[in-house]
Protein backbone atom coordinates (compact mmCIF):
# COMPACT_ATOMS: atom_id res chain seq x y z
CA UNK A 1 0.00 0.00 0.00
CA UNK A 2 1.03 3.61 -0.79
CA UNK A 3 2.49 4.96 2.53
CA UNK A 4 1.47 8.49 0.98
CA UNK A 5 -2.12 7.78 0.25
CA UNK A 6 -5.08 8.84 2.29
CA UNK A 7 -6.04 5.33 2.96
CA UNK A 8 -2.98 4.65 4.48
CA UNK A 9 -3.16 7.41 6.64
CA UNK A 10 -6.56 6.29 7.16
CA UNK A 11 -6.22 2.91 8.20
CA UNK A 12 -2.96 3.95 10.16
CA UNK A 13 -5.29 6.67 12.63
CA UNK A 14 -7.34 3.92 13.09
CA UNK A 15 -5.28 1.43 14.34
CA UNK A 16 -3.44 3.94 16.70
CA UNK A 17 -6.57 4.78 18.13
CA UNK A 18 -7.51 0.99 18.41
CA UNK A 19 -4.51 0.38 20.13
CA UNK A 20 -4.50 3.20 22.86
CA UNK A 21 -8.51 2.42 23.27
CA UNK A 22 -7.68 -0.60 24.64
CA UNK A 23 -4.95 0.37 26.38
CA UNK A 24 -6.50 2.87 28.76
CA UNK A 25 -9.92 0.59 28.90
CA UNK A 26 -6.96 -2.10 30.44
CA UNK A 27 -5.86 0.81 32.20
CA UNK A 28 -8.76 1.65 34.10
CA UNK A 29 -10.23 -1.72 34.42
CA UNK A 30 -6.61 -2.60 36.36
CA UNK A 31 -7.10 0.32 38.55
CA UNK A 32 -10.52 -0.19 39.46
CA UNK A 33 -10.14 -2.74 42.52
CA UNK A 34 -7.50 -0.10 43.76
CA UNK A 35 -9.51 2.92 43.39
CA UNK A 36 -12.48 1.07 45.38
CA UNK A 37 -10.20 0.27 47.74
CA UNK A 38 -9.38 3.77 48.47
CA UNK A 39 -12.83 5.05 48.32
CA UNK A 40 -13.84 2.80 51.10
CA UNK A 41 -10.83 4.03 53.06
CA UNK A 42 -11.89 7.38 52.41
CA UNK A 43 -15.40 7.01 53.72
CA UNK A 44 -14.32 5.52 56.69
CA UNK A 45 -11.70 8.39 57.79
CA UNK A 46 -14.84 10.45 57.22
CA UNK A 47 -16.77 8.74 59.35
CA UNK A 48 -14.23 8.75 62.12
CA UNK A 49 -12.92 11.95 61.89
CA UNK A 50 -17.34 13.11 63.20
CA UNK A 51 -16.37 11.55 66.27
CA UNK A 52 -13.02 13.02 66.60
CA UNK A 53 -10.65 10.30 65.88
CA UNK A 54 -8.28 11.81 63.03
CA UNK A 55 -5.51 11.38 61.02
CA UNK A 56 -5.86 7.85 60.39
CA UNK A 57 -4.71 6.94 57.55
CA UNK A 58 -6.04 4.49 54.55
CA UNK A 59 -3.95 1.79 55.52
CA UNK A 60 -5.19 1.75 58.89
CA UNK A 61 -8.96 3.12 58.18
CA UNK A 62 -10.18 -0.20 57.90
CA UNK A 63 -8.93 -1.41 61.49
CA UNK A 64 -9.91 1.73 63.31
CA UNK A 65 -13.25 1.85 62.21
CA UNK A 66 -14.14 -1.74 63.01
CA UNK A 67 -12.47 -0.44 66.46
CA UNK A 68 -15.01 2.57 67.07
CA UNK A 69 -17.99 1.81 64.74
CA UNK A 70 -19.80 -1.02 66.67
CA UNK A 71 -23.33 -1.00 64.80
CA UNK A 72 -24.12 -0.15 60.82
CA UNK A 73 -27.99 -0.04 60.76
CA UNK A 74 -29.84 0.12 57.30
CA UNK A 75 -32.90 1.83 58.57
CA UNK A 76 -36.29 1.94 57.16
CA UNK A 77 -38.14 5.20 56.89
CA UNK A 78 -40.51 3.97 60.26
CA UNK A 79 -37.23 3.39 62.17
CA UNK A 80 -37.07 -0.34 62.06
CA UNK A 81 -33.97 -2.06 60.72
CA UNK A 82 -33.60 -3.89 57.66
CA UNK A 83 -31.55 -6.16 58.52
CA UNK A 84 -31.17 -7.77 54.67
CA UNK A 85 -29.24 -4.33 53.76
CA UNK A 86 -25.83 -3.55 54.59
CA UNK A 87 -25.74 -0.09 55.60
CA UNK A 88 -21.84 0.24 54.00
CA UNK A 89 -23.39 -0.25 50.56
CA UNK A 90 -25.87 2.40 50.66
CA UNK A 91 -25.06 4.85 47.81
CA UNK A 92 -27.28 7.96 48.69
CA UNK A 93 -26.47 9.47 45.10
CA UNK A 94 -29.00 6.86 44.01
CA UNK A 95 -31.35 6.10 46.98
CA UNK A 96 -32.80 9.82 47.93
CA UNK A 97 -34.02 9.38 44.01
CA UNK A 98 -36.34 6.59 45.54
CA UNK A 99 -39.61 7.19 47.73
CA UNK A 100 -39.30 7.55 51.30
CA UNK A 101 -40.68 4.02 51.80
CA UNK A 102 -38.75 2.33 49.71
CA UNK A 103 -34.98 3.92 50.77
CA UNK A 104 -32.80 2.23 53.36
CA UNK A 105 -30.78 5.03 55.84
CA UNK A 106 -27.61 3.86 56.85
CA UNK A 107 -26.75 4.49 60.40
CA UNK A 108 -23.31 4.23 61.75
CA UNK A 109 -23.42 4.10 65.83
CA UNK A 110 -20.14 4.45 67.46
CA UNK A 111 -18.11 4.30 70.92
CA UNK A 112 -15.73 6.38 72.23
CA UNK A 113 -14.34 6.33 75.66
CA UNK A 114 -17.40 5.00 77.04
CA UNK A 115 -19.67 7.41 74.99
CA UNK A 116 -22.52 6.52 72.16
CA UNK A 117 -22.69 8.62 69.12
CA UNK A 118 -24.65 8.33 65.82
CA UNK A 119 -23.01 9.44 62.38
CA UNK A 120 -25.44 10.02 59.58
CA UNK A 121 -24.46 10.05 56.26
CA UNK A 122 -25.97 13.47 54.37
CA UNK A 123 -26.10 13.76 50.64
CA UNK A 124 -27.74 17.22 48.98
CA UNK A 125 -27.77 19.83 45.81
CA UNK A 126 -25.48 22.56 46.41
CA UNK A 127 -24.72 25.64 43.46
CA UNK A 128 -23.18 23.59 40.59
CA UNK A 129 -23.29 19.74 42.14
CA UNK A 130 -23.67 17.55 44.89
CA UNK A 131 -22.85 18.22 47.94
CA UNK A 132 -22.30 15.48 50.64
CA UNK A 133 -21.11 14.62 54.61
CA UNK A 134 -21.17 13.18 57.43
CA UNK A 135 -23.37 14.29 60.78
CA UNK A 136 -22.11 12.69 64.05
CA UNK A 137 -24.55 13.26 66.95
CA UNK A 138 -24.30 12.33 70.82
CA UNK A 139 -25.79 9.91 72.77
CA UNK A 140 -28.42 12.25 73.21
CA UNK A 141 -29.28 12.24 69.89
CA UNK A 142 -30.00 15.85 70.18
CA UNK A 143 -26.55 17.68 70.06
CA UNK A 144 -24.03 17.89 67.01
CA UNK A 145 -20.57 16.50 67.71
CA UNK A 146 -18.66 16.64 64.51
CA UNK A 147 -19.22 17.01 60.79
CA UNK A 148 -17.21 16.57 57.85
CA UNK A 149 -18.95 17.74 54.41
CA UNK A 150 -17.91 17.69 50.50
CA UNK A 151 -18.34 19.02 47.10
CA UNK A 152 -18.15 17.98 43.34
CA UNK A 153 -18.14 21.27 42.40
CA UNK A 154 -18.13 24.50 43.85
CA UNK A 155 -16.39 27.60 43.71
CA UNK A 156 -13.06 28.14 45.65
CA UNK A 157 -13.64 30.57 47.60
CA UNK A 158 -17.14 30.54 48.04
CA UNK A 159 -19.13 27.43 48.44
CA UNK A 160 -16.04 24.73 48.33
CA UNK A 161 -15.82 26.46 52.23
CA UNK A 162 -18.15 23.91 53.68
CA UNK A 163 -14.61 21.69 53.49
CA UNK A 164 -12.69 24.16 55.62
CA UNK A 165 -12.51 23.60 59.45
CA UNK A 166 -14.18 27.15 59.88
CA UNK A 167 -17.16 25.99 58.87
CA UNK A 168 -17.63 22.77 59.81
CA UNK A 169 -16.60 23.42 63.32
CA UNK A 170 -19.29 25.89 63.76
CA UNK A 171 -21.87 22.92 63.56
CA UNK A 172 -20.14 21.25 67.19
CA UNK A 173 -22.44 22.06 70.01
CA UNK A 174 -25.01 22.53 67.96
CA UNK A 175 -28.92 20.83 68.84
CA UNK A 176 -31.47 19.54 66.15
CA UNK A 177 -34.18 19.43 68.76
CA UNK A 178 -35.18 22.59 70.41
CA UNK A 179 -36.52 23.30 74.26
CA UNK A 180 -39.62 20.69 73.50
CA UNK A 181 -37.75 18.29 71.53
CA UNK A 182 -39.17 19.60 68.49
CA UNK A 183 -37.40 18.92 65.20
CA UNK A 184 -35.73 22.09 64.00
CA UNK A 185 -32.61 20.98 62.80
CA UNK A 186 -29.52 23.65 62.14
CA UNK A 187 -29.37 26.36 59.34
CA UNK A 188 -27.14 28.19 58.09
CA UNK A 189 -27.79 31.95 58.93
CA UNK A 190 -26.85 34.50 55.92
CA UNK A 191 -25.08 37.72 57.65
CA UNK A 192 -24.31 35.20 60.99
CA UNK A 193 -26.17 33.36 63.65
CA UNK A 194 -26.82 35.29 66.84
CA UNK A 195 -24.63 34.43 70.06
CA UNK A 196 -26.73 31.60 71.37
CA UNK A 197 -27.85 30.56 68.35
CA UNK A 198 -28.64 26.85 69.01
CA UNK A 199 -29.85 25.58 66.09
CA UNK A 200 -28.09 28.34 63.44
CA UNK A 201 -24.44 28.74 61.86
CA UNK A 202 -22.67 31.31 59.71
CA UNK A 203 -23.43 31.10 56.49
CA UNK A 204 -20.44 31.54 53.74
CA UNK A 205 -20.29 34.97 52.48
CA UNK A 206 -20.93 34.70 48.48
CA UNK A 207 -22.17 31.52 48.96
CA UNK A 208 -25.81 31.79 49.97
CA UNK A 209 -26.86 28.95 47.44
CA UNK A 210 -24.40 25.93 48.66
CA UNK A 211 -24.82 27.28 52.32
CA UNK A 212 -28.50 26.96 51.75
CA UNK A 213 -27.92 23.51 50.03
CA UNK A 214 -26.25 22.50 53.33
CA UNK A 215 -29.12 23.57 55.21
CA UNK A 216 -31.54 21.42 53.30
CA UNK A 217 -29.29 18.40 53.12
CA UNK A 218 -28.89 18.03 57.11
CA UNK A 219 -32.76 19.36 58.17
CA UNK A 220 -33.94 16.38 54.80
CA UNK A 221 -31.66 13.33 55.96
CA UNK A 222 -31.44 13.87 59.96
CA UNK A 223 -35.79 14.33 59.58
CA UNK A 224 -35.67 10.27 58.62
CA UNK A 225 -34.03 9.32 61.27
CA UNK A 226 -36.64 10.79 63.68
CA UNK A 227 -38.59 7.72 63.97
CA UNK A 228 -35.42 5.26 64.79
CA UNK A 229 -34.06 8.17 67.16
CA UNK A 230 -37.37 8.44 69.40
CA UNK A 231 -37.80 4.70 69.69
CA UNK A 232 -34.30 4.04 70.51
Amino acid sequence: MNRNSNAYTFIFAIIIVTIIAGLLAFTATSLKPLQAINVKAEKMQNILGTIGVTGVSREDAEVEFNEYIKEQLALKNDGTVDKTTKAFNIGLKNEIKKDSEEQRYPLYVAKKDGETFYVVPLYGAGLWDAIWGYIALASDKNTIVGANFGHKGETPGLGAEITTDWFQNQFIGKKILDESNNFVSVTTVKGGAKAGDDHGVDAISGGTITSNGVSDMIDERLSNYLPYFKNN
